[in-house]
């Protein structure tokens, strides 16, 4: 059954669709073993590798058939961009941001507080001048509800959002032992 589906016109289609889910599965579990996801990369990897092995299988068997090479090729392109979109969505792990502002800066850091951050707030010295950095550590699915709070106290605040390899303790973390 599988077989004729593969070697009929479906079949650089199926190859194409099979290619998709398994780089981007890949992609993702990638992404998540940087962030030291212990349970979920290996799952990912399992099954990763068991769509690899029927789409890389089947284009192999039909090398002659350039739809098939195409459908193989092309599905690992298309994979790419789905598994960093799919990622992006997820979005799992934590980032640092640091915001630059020279005006706005203790406002923005109160009403971060206000909506439950953790945020540590400094004076600085800028090239134009005295500047106030806002650092806080904020969930990735979080950045964008900071970015609107940037926007509104400080349109023109220079913002820094990295991804941190370690963090040891701290607000975000008191709040998961009580």
């Amino acid at each position: 059954m599988l077989e004729t589906v593969f070697a009929g016109p479906l079949g650089p289609l199926v190859i194409f669709l099979l290619r998709i889910v398994d780089v981007s599965l890949a992609t993702t579990r990638m992404l998540l073993a940087v962030r030291n996801q212990k349970l979920l990369v290996p799952l990912i990897g399992f099954f990763e590798v068991l769509i690899w092995l029927y789409a890389a299988g089947t284009a192999i068997r039909f090398l002659d058939s350039p739809l098939h090479v195409v459908g193989y090729a092309g599905g690992f392109a298309a994979g790419n961009v789905v598994g960093l979109w799919v990622e992006e969505k997820l979005a799992l792990g934590l980032a640092t941001m640091r915001i630059i502002s020279a005006h706005g800066g203790v406002e923005l850091a109160d009403a971060l507080r206000e909506k439950g951050f953790g945020v540590t707030e400094f004076s600085g010295q800028g090239r134009e001048g005295p500047v106030e950095v806002v650092y806080t550590v904020v969930k990735r699915a979080q950045v964008s509800r900071v970015m609107a709070e940037v926007r509104l106290w400080d349109p023109g605040a220079f913002v820094t959002v990295e991804e941190p390899r370690a963090i040891h303790r701290g607000w975000l973390f008191d709040k998961r032992r009580k």
